[in-house]
């Protein structure tokens, strides 16, 4: 064997060997909601798709517009991806009605068929952000995760994102790819 046999070697079953697959945090459960479009939005019009979603509200003066750029950048990344929504919920439903949220939404070029914008009952959306996405309350303070939640097509919380993070965008994104990877 050549000196470069077990190089060889250790490079080929590294090859061979899968990564391993994403934990799971949990089940999201169906809730519902209003969309940017006044419509009615039920969480498990979502079920056999891959979802991103995080927490933000229009008006905010910090770190929304950044999430909401990177969610852009999610966007793009998948485009070829027709499993693949997003979903930014708002922490301000009593000013960020659905109106308020279709012009945020196409002054940041989401598109509609893919990326979902969510208002309704402080409640219901305090339900989802606390104990479905496990990422803290919407109790009218404002204050909100700045982290983005993979969810996979069975409704299983697959990763969470610190959107302040360098390469947190690359590493959620290739996630997405793993997760669509399992189903082949």
């Amino acid at each position: 064997m050549s000196r470069f046999g077990p190089i060889l070697l250790f490079v080929a079953v590294a090859a061979c060997r899968h990564a391993e697959p994403l934990p799971s945090y949990g089940a999201v459960d169906d809730f519902h909601l209003t969309d940017q479009n006044g419509h009615p939005f039920e969480g498990r019009s979502l079920e056999g798709k891959i979802w991103v979603a995080d927490f933000i509200y229009t008006q905010c003066p910090g770190p929304c517009p950044r999430m909401t750029s990177q969610m852009h950048q999610v966007q793009q990344a998948t485009a070829k991806m027709q499993d693949v929504a997003l979903v930014s919920f708002t922490v301000d439903p009593a000013n960020d009605s659905p109106a308020v949220l279709a012009a945020y939404a196409k002054a940041h070029h989401a598109q509609h068929e893919r990326w979902y914008f969510l208002t309704g009952p402080q409640a219901t959306l305090n339900q989802v952000c606390r104990y479905e996405l496990k990422l803290g309350n919407v109790d009218g303070s404002l204050d909100h995760s700045t982290r983005f939640v993979l969810v996979d097509s069975r409704s299983q919380i697959r990763g969470y994102y610190d959107t302040s993070e360098k390469g947190s965008i690359p590493k959620l994104i290739d996630d997405i790819h793993a997760i669509a990877g399992e189903r082949s």
